[in-house]
């Protein structure tokens, strides 16, 4: 986790993910829990943010045969193999990078997911449900990724 860098009440860090493959989901629950009792949080609200257009983070049950139906789920809804006018970069004239690749396919599922989370914190502790975790979904990996994470509330004294 990188260090953390606290607001008067209002406890950051970013933490860096590598992700091994074009679609992962990525377990944040140790590192948020990590940051969590780092900060001090007694009673508030955990935001957790993904800083990239082609990943998410979403709550569930991390459980690998669940995890490999998302991903199928993921592939039929928008199929890395189908025609996206995004990779078109003959005729795309906005926010073209050199060397950039077709990710169409990753853009249009992380759509369909949030970009952030708010996790209640009670007594210095998430308030997740028995089989619940936090992911960072990736979409387009492998890649270096980066999540923005922000405490809200009353810390211990």
């Amino acid at each position: 986790m990188d260090t953390l860098t606290p607001a008067s009440t209002c406890p950051h860090t970013c933490i860096r993910v590598s992700t091994g493959h074009p679609t992962a989901f990525v377990d944040l629950t140790a590192r948020l829990e990590a940051f969590v009792a780092a900060a001090g949080l007694r009673s508030g609200i955990l935001n957790v943010q993904t800083r990239h257009t082609t990943t998410a983070i979403v709550v569930n049950e991390h459980e690998p045969l669940l995890l490999a139906d998302f991903e199928e789920l993921l592939a039929g809804i928008a199929p890395v193999a189908a025609r996206y006018r995004h990779d078109d970069t003959s005729a795309r004239t906005v926010n073209v990078a050199a060397g950039e690749r077709p990710n169409g396919h990753a853009h249009c599922r992380a759509l369909l997911l949030p970009s952030s989370a708010s996790l209640n914190v009670v007594d210095g502790r998430l308030q997740l449900g028995t089989w619940q975790r936090v992911f960072l979904v990736e979409l387009d990996g492998p890649r270096d990724r980066v999540v923005s994470l922000l405490a809200f509330g009353e810390l211990a004294q």
